[in-house]
């Protein structure tokens, strides 16, 4: 028995507006039984002792180890900046 009708899937495309042949209708009506059933079946997996998760995988994350470190010297930063005071980039203002 099938879980939806050719004319479900009609009025499906016309309320997205797609134009679809007969044929069109009939393969989408048994592809949407198809993913129906095959959701119907998910829902039968017993998942009681499953703990939820995030990801499938068992993933971790390989992040160097963050060690503070002296930066540049600020002479250096500023030798090519535009422009340029008191040890600070200026930029033009762009609000008014």
């Amino acid at each position: 028995m099938s879980r939806i009708s050719k004319d479900q899937v009609k009025h499906v495309a016309h309320l997205a507006r797609l134009a679809i042949t007969e044929e069109e209708a009939e393969l989408f009506t048994n592809q949407l039984d198809s993913i129906i059933t095959f959701a119907e079946q998910l829902n039968e997996l017993d998942t009681e002792n499953v703990q939820p998760t995030t990801h499938v995988l068992h993933m971790k994350n390989v992040l160097r180890e963050d060690v503070p470190a002296k930066g540049l010297p600020v002479e250096e930063v500023l030798k090519n900046a535009p422009d340029h005071k008191d040890g600070q980039v200026r930029v033009p203002s762009i609000l008014e």
